[in-house]
């Protein structure tokens, strides 16, 4: 396994000259559509967390079309069943659509939502987890890591393990269980920083701390697909694209949009939340992805190297996207960390 050598790009000619929000670059539910799959897929069980805002709610809205049976992960109860009967408002699909209080800054309540989902559901076949924070305060989580690697790769790391056993044991022959991590093209911002993760020793960093978590991201993805692949179960890590219309920049002042080029930079690349959610959908549900995982996807198809002076949200990724040695030590530190026995 290691970066492809050729890339399948579905929808190239949609994203050759983007014009903004809302142009013809392909949404979520459009991805569901041309696959064929509105209401072909009431057997299957979904997890997505960070479901209150963003392109989490528009994935779920698309998930849902397929008829599968979908859960969302939310901190704010409140919020979550407000998206849910919006979805159900709009949604073609009959599966149902359930909730679960879950804040990966916090290992307890990450263990104890996965308690939640497995006593309501003894399958699942494709786990997204696309929740995070973007540039915060330095701050540290319930459990002490440096907020973003805490939140965006421990948290998650700790919910596919538990999760695990039931994703494998969902597997077929006909659709293969999933995994997709959402990444960022931050990634290529910092690799994972061994030497002080925390950032105890060299003072923190914003979008460093970002990158690093992001990186993280798709290491996960890899060495689910490193692991697991041959047992039915795979990794896709994606980019969702350059998006403001969330509240994932809450955090974020003009400073920091100046230090990745300024939002004016990104006018015509940018994307609608709807348009976002796209390429974490067809990591999902894509039937071209089945039995195939460890490939950094973004623009609705698999990515090739980030060009010389590509914008920092661009499809492309960095040269330590396919890093197999830091691949292997962050998973092996990872299930250390978060409290568990390591098992292969």
């Amino acid at each position: 396994m290691g970066a492809p050598t050729s890339y399948y790009q579905p929808y190239a000619r949609q994203h050759e000259y983007p014009q903004g929000p809302g142009d013809a670059r392909p949404t979520a539910l459009q991805v569901v559509e041309d696959e064929g799959l509105v209401g072909k897929l009431s057997d299957k069980v979904m997890i997505i967390t960070g479901c209150s805002a963003g392109i989490g709610v528009e994935t779920a809205r698309a998930l849902h079309a397929t008829g599968a049976k979908i859960f969302l992960t939310v901190r704010d109860k409140e919020k979550g069943e407000a998206v849910i009967q919006d979805i159900i408002k709009t949604s073609r699909g009959k599966g149902s659509i359930e909730l679960i209080l879950m804040d990966l800054s916090n290992l307890s309540s990450v263990r104890f939502a996965a308690v939640d989902f497995l006593s309501r559901s003894d399958r699942l076949n494709v786990l997204i987890e696309n929740a995070g924070v973007i540039v915060c305060p330095e701050s540290k989580t319930a459990d002490g890591f440096e907020m973003q690697m805490g939140t965006n790769h421990f948290g998650h790391f700790l919910f596919f393990q538990l999760l695990k056993p039931t994703l494998l044991k969902s597997s077929t022959s006909s659709f293969q269980s999933r995994v997709v991590t959402v990444s960022s093209s931050g990634h290529r911002i910092s690799p994972i920083r061994f030497h002080d993760m925390d950032f105890a020793k060299e003072g923190y960093h914003k979008w460093t701390a970002y990158g690093q978590s992001k990186t993280a991201n798709i290491c996960l993805a890899n060495s689910i697909e490193r692991h697991y692949g041959a047992k039915g179960l795979h990794g896709h890590a994606i980019h969702p694209g350059a998006i403001f219309e969330t509240e994932g920049l809450r955090h974020a002042t003009e400073e920091d949009t100046a230090q990745m080029g300024g939002i004016e930079a990104f006018e015509k690349v940018a994307k609608s939340v709807a348009q976002g959610a796209a390429t974490q959908v067809w990591a999902a549900v894509s039937m071209y992805l089945e039995g195939k995982g460890g490939v950094y996807l973004s623009d609705v198809g698999e990515a090739k190297p980030a060009a010389e002076n590509e914008l920092l949200g661009g499809p492309g990724y960095g040269p330590h996207a396919y890093d197999e040695e830091a691949e292997e030590k962050l998973w092996k530190l990872s299930y250390e960390a978060v409290g568990l026995p390591a098992e292969d």
